[in-house]
């Protein structure tokens, strides 16, 4: 296994922004309109600052920050050592990538749902967001990753 940290940091950086950038535009979509009653109907299983009114977004976002930076270099550490198996073009490489990010994401929340007494649309629409952020997110990896360190 091989860590460029360079391409760990500033590619990890990248994906973090481009999956930033999506998460807004889905968030306010999925989680501000067609999940809003769904969250108010479960108030419990959300952190008190969401409960609140308004919503003390403040306060979570150095937890939500860090924890995405952590799993964007992880996710571009991952990328890096195993983009030599997949074939096609960098960007082609990354979209792939983010599949199988989804793929594996998707079988953590088929676990997570039989743990968690939450609505079935909830979980379909998270995952519905998240191969949108994953494919998305993967494309920009792929670019700025086959630009920093060629294969």
């Amino acid at each position: 296994m091989k860590f460029n940290i360079k391409v760990i940091l500033l590619g990890g950086l990248a994906l973090y922004a481009a999956q930033w950038v999506v998460s807004m535009v889905s968030g306010a979509i999925i989680h501000e309109g067609i999940l809003t009653e769904m969250y108010q109907a479960h108030a419990s299983f959300w952190r008190p600052e969401l409960n609140q009114q308004p919503p003390d977004m403040a306060a979570l976002m150095p937890r939500w920050i860090a924890t995405g930076l952590i799993a964007a270099f992880i996710q571009t550490g991952i990328f890096d050592n195993i983009r030599s198996g997949l074939d096609g073009s960098p960007l082609v490489k990354g979209v792939k990538y983010g599949f199988i990010l989804f793929l594996i994401g998707l079988c953590m929340s088929g676990g997570w749902s039989g743990v968690f007494n939450l609505p079935e649309m909830i979980w379909v629409w998270w995952n519905i967001e998240a191969l949108v952020v994953y494919l998305v997110g993967g494309a920009v990896l792929g670019l700025v990753v086959g630009k920093l360190a060629p294969e």
